[in-house]
């Protein structure tokens, strides 16, 4: 596999990532510019925003969570050139979830689908690091 083929999905959750973000900052800066939130209220950390902004805040802050062991096995499988086909497909999949997920997180928040969609990318992920350790445990290609 090429290595722009490998590194496609792990671009894309990187740019989901951004975008959640970038929405989050902006949601913020205009909740208290336009003092709908005071700065004392949320300072510390209270989880005093708007519930739409808490919704966006939650999203991005579980871009961090399972995307973390994805960033990795990306970069472990590329060091170890174990990254092929069946690799790239499964990245796509997890990706696709993230998406998914991150779309119904800031939407409607169902929270059934929203399980659904991160559980879906939980046992992609946990099926993509089984194979990564079989293979380099048992020393397959």
């Amino acid at each position: 596999m090429s290595i722009q083929a490998i590194l496609a999905p792990l671009f894309v959750e990187v740019l989901l990532t951004f975008v959640v973000g970038f929405w989050l900052a902006r949601l913020r800066t205009s909740e208290l510019t336009g003092r709908t939130i005071r700065p004392q209220d949320i300072d510390l950390g209270q989880p005093n925003w708007p519930r739409r902004t808490m919704q966006v805040a939650n999203s991005y802050r579980n871009q961090f969570e399972l995307p973390v062991l994805f960033y990795v096995l990306t970069i472990l499988a590329i060091l170890t050139k174990h990254a092929d086909f069946v690799f790239v497909v499964l990245a796509w999949m997890f990706v696709l979830s993230r998406m998914v997920h991150a779309y119904i997180h800031v939407t409607s928040n169902e929270l059934r689908s929203r399980g659904l969609s991160f559980g879906v990318g939980a046992v992609v992920l946990f099926i993509m690091w089984v194979i990564f350790i079989v293979r380099i445990l048992l020393g397959l290609p």
